[in-house]
């Protein structure tokens, strides 16, 4: 027997960060949407633990067991009392190290295919547990749709959206570090207040109503200047983008992936195939949200 679940990418359409805390994290009002590019994370009974990958940049992910997936097993049979011994098969589409919580994403995926190969009976509470031992993204990436996540982005209350948002998005040629990010915000915010990150009134209206336009004035992210300083050629890939008719442009998360969002499928089309032949960028996909979160299949 094997459990497969498909599991989204997010885009950040609001990301407010605090100040450095003593443990090293930031405080942060994170507006998650989850987008219709996926992985499929399958789980077979094995002798041992294992991970394999495939798809674009599987050459970049971890194959042993700092991977998430990986991490993601070992933490719900330790609580189970029993051994990690599965087969985990990421079948890889979220860009890697792009802001889009590929990484988390698996995690997700791994969790819930291990709580239903194994059938454990964790409830939804104790599946979200886990997740944010696991990372800061990954329970949006168990529950998907649309929510604002504080604390560290893992505490998430769902929101509401009216209608459907066309999003391109440009892969830059290298990842980007986002703990290296966050340093690079901590440097660049040096000597001045930061304020307690608070979520748009703006742009929650904007999400509920699914009014495109509104949502392009109130898009923000509070680390793209630290990822613009690291990564200075994304702002040739902005700049493309806002040329090319998107509504807006903005770095996805911690980067490097830009997000740029359409008023529609077709003017989303347009924004792809002028990014394509400008240059600034790798590969373009095109895709919608929001979504369901990790699905079993």
């Amino acid at each position: 027997m094997s459990v497969t679940v498909r599991v989204p990418a997010k885009v950040n359409v609001q990301l407010a960060v605090g100040a450095a805390r003593p443990d090293g994290f930031h405080d942060l009002a994170n507006v998650f949407l989850a987008v219709g590019l996926y992985d499929e994370v399958t789980v077979t009974p094995a002798a041992e633990l294992r991970v394999t990958c495939d798809g674009p940049d599987a050459g970049q992910v971890p194959l042993d067991r700092t991977n998430l997936a990986a991490r993601a097993a070992i933490a719900l049979a330790g609580r189970r009392g029993i051994e990690p011994n599965v087969h985990l098969h990421i079948a890889k589409d979220i860009p890697v190290a792009g802001g889009m919580a590929g990484g988390s994403a698996d995690g997700a995926g791994a969790l819930l295919a291990c709580d239903t190969l194994w059938g454990t009976g964790a409830s939804r509470e104790e599946l979200l547990e886990i997740c944010a031992e696991l990372g800061s993204d990954v329970p949006f990436s168990l529950v998907g749709g649309a929510a604002l996540g504080v604390g560290r982005g893992e505490r998430l209350t769902a929101l509401e959206v009216g209608g459907t948002f066309h999003w391109v998005f440009a892969m830059a040629g290298r990842g980007l570090s986002t703990p290296a990010v966050f340093r690079e915000f901590d440097r660049l915010a040096e000597g001045r207040a930061i304020p307690e990150p608070v979520a748009s009134a703006d742009l929650l209206a904007a999400l509920a109503k699914g009014d495109a336009d509104a949502l392009a004035a109130t898009v923000s992210n509070d680390l793209q200047p630290a990822a613009l300083s690291l990564f200075p050629e994304l702002a040739d890939t902005l700049a493309a983008g806002r040329g090319a008719g998107a509504l807006t442009a903005l770095v996805s998360g911690s980067g490097p992936t830009t997000a740029f969002l359409a008023r529609d499928a077709e003017a989303a089309e347009k924004v792809a195939e002028a990014l394509r032949v400008s240059g600034t960028c790798g590969a373009v996909r095109t895709a919608a949200g929001p979504v369901a979160g990790a699905t079993v299949l």
